[in-house]
């Protein structure tokens, strides 16, 4: 009689050791899928990993699928951490989401630019001065 638990426990079991593998072999691929794009743009992938945000349905051609949000950091320059993200179904690249670089364009492109108009409603936030060192 004891049979019958023991095996759907070793099933259960089985079920979450081969969604955990699915799972890790799905995130190696959306690391090597991010140091392609950064490598195609220009971009250093920081800690050289991702991480699973979110997991949805989305419908596809007719058929629901599995969709992944991986999210990472990357460096435009060395100096800075930027947030990055990259949605997949399957093995298939779905979207892809990276830092704007165009505060870092060359010097000869800025000077030929023109500066965006500068707005009037626009109060610059500082933080209060205190004259004593208490909690409030």
């Amino acid at each position: 009689m004891s049979e019958l638990p023991d095996l759907i426990l070793l099933l259960a079991l089985l079920a979450i050791i081969g969604a955990w593998l699915k799972l890790s072999r799905a995130r190696e691929q959306a690391c090597q899928e991010a140091r392609q794009q950064c490598r195609q743009h220009g971009l250093q992938l920081l800690d050289e990993s991702v991480g699973l945000r979110s997991l949805r349905l989305r419908r596809l051609q007719g058929r629901l699928a599995l969709e992944r949000c991986y999210s990472f950091e990357v460096s435009i320059d060395g100096d800075d951490r930027e947030p990055g993200r990259l949605w997949m179904i399957e093995r298939t690249l779905t979207g892809l989401s990276l830092p704007t670089i165009q505060s870092h364009l060359p010097d000869l492109m800025a000077e030929h630019m023109t500066p965006p108009p500068a707005a009037d409603n626009v109060v610059p936030l500082r933080p209060r001065l205190r004259r004593d060192s208490r909690l409030h």
